[in-house]
């Protein structure tokens, strides 16, 4: 359950496409890598901390205001039972008006429609939309909305009470202004869902825009360091990008689609190095670099990975390639430097290790034992020779006495 949760907790503040293009322009890169040659698709790794709005001066009451909210807030319904959804009392639903019927709930990959607002422990108003359309199960929107709505009969009305793990998490949200924490009692009516669209059939400026849709949705949950949920986003939109047509598809279009797949791409290698799956992060890598075999910032992260994996040669020479393309760039020639005293320091050992194999430790106890060894040695051997030399030359005396008798 454990690793369920962290997961989870990956679940941010996305209420809608318009939420995540707000996010703006940034870089994907580590801390302190940011460089020039990247595009505005990128975004930061670290984002600055969110303004406290006022969350601390609640932590001591948190406890009281949760028996408060769920005796005496909750409006009136038809059903006064809460259903317990994860079974950890963190995330909870509350029928406000029944819907028809457990048939018409929505099931995981539909498009759907539902109008929400969305309150504050203290009953503080911070979002209300209408006609809000996400796909179910894809991460588009906070997961206690994505796990509540999936269990709403269509027509019907609820109450939500999500723990912070399920809603915006410690980082707290901007855009809704929700601070760092924060427990929300959320009002949902599911309208409409409806099936995915075939992609195949889907017309090229409509795929590129869904695609581009999820890949945003990917640099929020990269934002927030919910780097599962990243990637989770990123491969979405490739299997958008990557989809068959059946539709004609113009040249240009080809090209804006494919550069799209290499942003993923790259995308999706960052938050694979955030979580070390650097085997993942280097697939993405090459994959990148077979659309775009000069792509900056692909080699920059390839670098980065193969250093990690300890091939420092494979790293320096990378990393070199993206310097002869941009050598301008100080990050890679700081990267660079540093590999390069790695991969020193990595011959050196195997230098030594060499020696020690072939008998030569390198200490001086070693070395003066096997100095006093040597003329042992030699003085065996010696003495080995003198003494078959005097039997042979004793057996030649005794034959020659014989012959001569």
């Amino acid at each position: 359950m454990t690793e369920k949760q962290d997961v989870m907790d990956a679940c941010d503040g996305h209420a809608s496409a318009p939420s995540a293009k707000q996010t703006g322009p940034a870089s994907l890169l580590d801390s302190g890598e940011d460089f020039e040659v990247l595009d505005e698709e990128d975004i930061d790794d670290d984002p600055p901390p969110l303004e406290d709005a006022g969350g601390g001066r609640r932590k001591t009451t948190d406890e009281s205001e949760k028996k408060n909210t769920d005796s005496d807030s909750n409006p009136p319904g038809p059903m006064d039972e809460w259903m317990d959804v994860l079974g950890n009392d963190q995330l909870k639903k509350k029928v406000l008006e029944a819907g028809e019927g457990r048939d018409s709930r929505p099931q995981k990959g539909q498009n759907v429609k539902i109008n929400f607002k969305t309150y504050l422990k203290d009953g503080t108003l911070v979002e209300e939309k209408t006609d809000l359309s996400f796909t179910l199960g894809d991460g588009d929107v906070i997961q206690a909305l994505d796990l509540t709505v999936q269990l709403m009969e269509m027509g019907e009305k609820a109450l939500v009470q999500a723990d912070a793990k399920y809603a915006y998490g410690v980082r707290g949200s901007l855009e809704p202004e929700v601070p760092s924490n924060s427990e929300l009692s959320l009002e949902v009516k599911l309208l409409e869902a409806i099936d995915a669209p075939d992609l195949e059939l889907l017309p090229p400026a409509e795929k590129i825009a869904l695609a581009s849709l999820k890949r945003e949705r990917g640099n929020v949950h990269y934002q927030r360091a919910d780097y599962a949920f990243a990637v989770n986003s990123y491969s979405i939109a490739l299997q958008i990008t990557e989809s068959s047509s059946k539709v004609d598809i113009s040249p240009e279009e080809e090209k804006e689609l494919m550069g799209v797949r290499v942003k993923c791409l790259n995308n999706m290698a960052a938050s694979q190095l955030k979580l070390d799956h650097f085997d993942a992060a280097l697939k993405s890598c090459v994959s990148a670099l077979e659309h775009e075999p000069e792509n900056i910032k692909a080699l920059f992260r390839m670098g980065k990975v193969l250093s990690l994996k300890g091939e420092y040669t494979e790293a320096v020479k990378t990393l070199r390639k993206a310097l002869k393309l941009e050598p301008s760039n100080k990050t890679i020639h700081a990267e660079l430097s540093k590999l390069v005293k790695k991969n020193s320091e990595q011959r050196g050992a195997e230098q030594a290790m060499y020696k020690k194999m072939l008998g030569n430790p390198g200490g001086g106890g070693g070395g003066s034992q096997k100095h006093e060894a040597t003329p042992t040695w030699g003085l065996s051997w010696k003495w080995l020779f003198g003494a078959t030399a005097a039997a042979i030359g004793g057996v030649a005396l005794s034959v020659v006495i014989a012959a001569r008798n």
